[in-house]
């Protein structure tokens, strides 16, 4: 949900740990960096929005249940010669990892400890556990290994999984633990650590992403998907219209609604609704932000300002059950549209 975004208009693509969020440094590098806190360091798509925007790509179809010939069994999708897939080695998540080191670290604002610049990689103990799923761009020119650069990637990580190990990455901004357990019979999945570098942040690329990511949630029957969304800067005040809209406009229902930790919690609340100006607030939301709206995504309680990444962060939280029948149409029920 984290996912990179900056989610402003010059896109400003920041995705954290959460929903595609932001990269925290160590155990937290940047969060969905945030979906990247890495869930960040500007990452997100800055056309991430247009994904939302049901057009035809006149693309051939893989019915996803059953993989054409020749199609590899990763295979989530395909594009023209842009291809999104399930990682199945640990040389591929490394690469996942470096890319998010450039778009973090290197071309982000994103402040490396020494292990993570010797290394040039974004990684913490979140990797080991979590589904990565990369952008291929078989048109470019391939490594020296011979394999294809990835353009873009995302991670996710399933309530199961999660419980077996440390929980969600998200719980270290936002109370997703209690969320989770009112909703003992849904499956919740954690989205974050999404980045896409700058020539392939276009619909194209954003659409491929979200269509591996709506094949993952059909193929697992997630009904759930959490993470952090973030405003760049640090000084709530200068973004009290945003927050203010989030708070009056998008604001969790009480079923879906959790709360930012105590010791992080920062008042959304900053402006009265009567004083909200809708389009000049509507103008500040990142463009992420703004998709996860259109979709049905709820807000959480509170925002979070993360120093490390120079951004405040609020929760996303989609329901399968809320995401606008026209959406679902747009990518197929059964997740089986867009793939070339």
């Amino acid at each position: 949900m984290r996912g990179d975004g900056h989610v402003g208009l010059e896109p400003k693509p920041v995705l954290k740990a959460g929903l595609g969020l932001k990269p925290r440094a160590g155990l937290k590098p940047g969060l969905m960096q945030q979906l990247l806190k890495p869930e960040l360091a500007r990452t997100a798509a800055a056309t991430a929005v247009t994904w939302l925007n049901p057009t035809r790509m006149g693309a051939e179809l893989i019915k996803f249940d059953r993989p054409a010939a020749n199609v590899p069994p990763d295979t989530l999708g395909r594009i023209g010669p842009l291809e999104v897939r399930l990682v199945n080695k640990r040389s591929d998540i490394k690469r996942a990892q470096r890319l998010r080191y450039n778009v973090f670290y290197k071309d982000g604002t994103a402040i490396a400890d020494a292990p993570t610049m010797l290394a040039r990689r974004d990684k913490d103990a979140f990797d080991k556990i979590c589904d990565h799923i990369l952008v291929l761009d078989h048109a470019a020119k391939p490594s020296l290994s011979g394999k294809q650069p990835v353009v873009g990637t995302y991670r996710l990580l399933r309530q199961d999984v999660a419980e077996s190990r440390d929980g969600f990455y998200t719980d270290e901004e936002f109370d997703v633990s209690s969320l989770v357990e009112r909703h003992p019979d849904l499956r919740f999945l954690e989205l974050g650590r999404s980045c896409v570098l700058p020539p392939y942040r276009t619909k194209r690329t954003v659409e491929l992403l979200w269509h591996g990511i709506w094949t993952y949630v059909r193929r697992h029957r997630m009904d759930v998907m959490i993470g952090c969304a973030s405003f760049e800067g640090t000084d709530p005040d200068r973004l009290a219209l945003p927050l203010s809209f989030l708070h009056h406009h998008a604001r969790a229902p009480d079923e879906w609604r959790a709360r930012a930790h105590d010791s992080r919690y920062v008042e959304m609340n900053r402006m009265s609704k009567d004083a909200i100006d809708t389009k000049a607030a509507l103008r500040e939301l990142p463009p992420l932000i703004k998709g996860y709206l259109r979709v049905g995504a709820y807000i959480g309680d509170g925002a979070v300002i993360d120093h490390q990444f120079g951004t405040t962060d609020v929760l996303v939280v989609m329901p399968v059950s809320a995401i606008a029948s026209r959406y679902i149409g747009h990518f197929g029920a059964d997740a089986s549209r867009h793939a070339a």
